[in-house]
């Protein structure tokens, strides 16, 4: 090929010095025809091939590899077949005799040519696309995976982020919530992938069976709802952008907090932050830019959704309810019970018709016991044999006034001493545990032992009023003898004597 040079030294002396082809190619010492392709491009056009590449030892064996990268694309990413391991089974199993690099053009012409083209986008104000995304944090000392709900309003590239132990309905909901208190109102469509929290089911001709809790939430906020394809995050490059951003910027290093509260703190604070930032393409800041944005959105109603799953199922006769491979306690009352589950981020609530009988903080452990003492107190007092060994009392952390008082109980009473300490643990069940305890010192300091002694001092010291303790009702108690006094037994003592 000639350089740029030779062409423009051609090129004029033909156009401008008027040398003819033949005079021109003698001097320059080229091939006529090259003379005349020369005067047709002002620069070296390059080769231009005419027809397809012939490859006669592919023949028969395009379809195979074809095939292979067909079926790479349902496949992990890291678990795609290289021109080389191609290369290797076509070599191996089909008797391949050709080079490896007739192979690679092939496999690379057919990766380009499947790689698919986007068509710019505009973004309209009001509208936001969310998504969650994961990664690595520490809360309360321990390394764990993190779910962070992003949403992202694409005319302004205003964000939101908040952080949860799981992926679960209640987050995605608490998500929701969070993230309309933080803008002030709420876009009037959302754009989302077929999550299942969302999608219960896509039919054939693509439209979705929407899922009852998204169904409530969009109905409470009244937000209109987008579906992207299946598998194509580019539907709604913006969040997904985002959540690559959130992870870069808000959690490198890997950030350590004290609780999820803290940690989403702190995304709140990037979130705000970030709205000073004036990206690429812009001449004004992403805060000014979101003004246009909330100025069309829908107002906030009254109150947020109740973010959280319900199930309903069946105490069983340890009086546990399970949710989510975890168990809750509940009073013994309700043992065998149909109930409610509501379970919200940090929190799981028992409902049995109106009543709430039981509140717990949520666990996101594997096979956890959550118990709540109280719970079982009715059902040891009748069985009492079972409070050394009552697994909810296993953990329970008491002042240790209460070991005392069931010491001296047991020391005077027996087994009835047992039962009227598990009487007193049943006083928690209605008082403060502080009043308890002050009401248990109380009453060892006055030498009244028992459960209508303990409970006596406890009501006299909630009314603020002096006890009066009936004596006659503690037999066990050690009687102190009085004599009646007689003026001969004070002369007695005033000689020296004894009376």
């Amino acid at each position: 090929m000639y350089s740029v040079e030779i062409y423009g030294r051609i090129r004029r002396a033909c156009h401008v010095d008027g040398l003819s082809i033949r005079e021109a190619a003698r001097q320059f010492g080229v091939h006529r025809k090259t003379v005349k392709k020369i005067l047709g491009f002002s620069i070296p056009p390059g080769y231009q091939r005419t027809q397809p590449v012939k490859r006669p030892k592919l023949e028969g064996l395009t379809g195979f590899i074809d095939a292979i990268l067909a079926d790479d694309k349902n496949r992990p990413k890291k678990q795609h077949h290289t021109a080389k391991r191609i290369f290797e089974r076509l070599r191996d199993e089909h008797g391949f005799t050709g080079g490896y690099t007739i192979i690679k053009d092939y496999v690379r012409g057919q990766t380009l040519a499947g790689q698919e083209v986007f068509v710019p986008l505009l973004h309209p104000c009001g509208h936001a696309q969310a998504d969650f995304g994961e990664a690595l944090v520490v809360i309360a000392g321990v390394e764990q995976k993190a779910h962070f709900l992003a949403v992202n309003l694409p005319h302004s590239d205003a964000c939101f982020v908040k952080a949860y132990p799981a992926e679960t309905t209640e987050a995605f909901c608490d998500g929701h919530n969070a993230a309309f208190a933080f803008f002030g109102v709420v876009p009037l469509s959302i754009l989302y992938d077929n999550t299942k929290i969302a999608v219960a089911r896509i039919l054939g001709n693509g439209e979705r069976v929407r899922s009852r809790v998204f169904s409530e939430l969009q109905s409470h906020y009244l937000f209109a709802d987008r579906f992207g394809r299946p598998a194509r995050g580019n539907d709604k490059g913006k969040v997904e952008g985002l959540v690559g951003y959130a992870r870069r910027n808000f959690m490198v290093p890997i950030p350590h907090f004290a609780s999820y509260a803290a940690f989403n703190e702190h995304l709140e604070s990037c979130c705000r932050k970030r709205q000073e930032a004036c990206l690429r393409g812009h001449a004004e800041t992403i805060g000014e830019r979101l003004k246009n944005d909330l100025a069309v959105m829908l107002p906030l109603p009254a109150t947020p959704y109740d973010a959280c799953a319900k199930e309903a199922t069946r105490v069983s006769s340890l009086s546990l309810v399970r949710y989510r491979n975890n168990d809750y306690s509940v009073p013994v009352a309700y043992g065998h019970r149909e109930v409610l589950v509501k379970a919200y981020v940090d929190r799981v609530e028992i409902h049995c018709g109106s009543d709430c009988i039981a509140k717990h903080e949520r666990s996101y452990d594997k096979a956890d016991f959550i118990f709540d003492p109280l719970h079982y107190l009715a059902l040891i007092e009748r069985k009492v044999n079972a409070l050394d060994q009552a697994a909810p009392l296993a953990d329970w952390l008491l002042p240790p006034i209460f070991t005392t008082l069931r010491h001296l109980l047991e020391a005077r009473m027996g087994k009835a001493g047992k039962r009227e300490y598990v009487q007193v643990l049943r006083l928690l069940e209605t008082f403060k545990l502080v009043d308890v305890d002050a009401a248990i010192v109380q009453a060892i300091q006055l030498g009244v032992i028992g459960f209508d002694a303990v409970k006596h001092v406890l009501l006299c010291r909630i009314e603020q009023k002096p006890p009066r303790l009936n004596l006659d009702i503690y037999p066990y108690l050690p009687r102190a003898q009085v004599s009646v006094t007689h003026a001969s037994s004070y002369l007695t003592l005033l000689s020296g004597g004894t009376a």
